[in-house]
């Protein structure tokens, strides 16, 4: 299943304007880094829609915490936990 999942912009990964725009984005503890280049005007605080690593839209908070509720509540946030993890070992195995 293909899903957009809500997470909060934490802080800008570089500020090179000849750069892609991208951002730490936490999802409910899980931390990634997500290219903001579709939602420019999103600033640290707020809360974007991210589809396969890319932020797709701004949502406010309030819908962004009913949505990971609802997934987590499913277990659809399962992957993105199991992703962390596999990242985390292969980046202590100099992988």
């Amino acid at each position: 299943m293909c899903l957009a999942v809500p997470g909060k912009i934490e802080s800008f990964v570089a500020d090179d304007p000849e750069a892609m725009k991208m951002a730490k984005v936490d999802f409910g503890g899980i931390k990634k880094v997500i290219n903001l280049d579709l939602v420019p005007e999103a600033d640290v605080g707020d809360f974007v829609l991210v589809h396969v690593g890319i932020a797709i839209s701004k949502v406010d908070e309030e819908e962004a915490q009913r949505t990971l509720n609802f997934l987590e509540g499913m277990g659809e946030l399962d992957e993105l936990k199991i992703d962390e993890i596999l990242l985390k070992e292969r980046n202590s195995e100099g992988l």
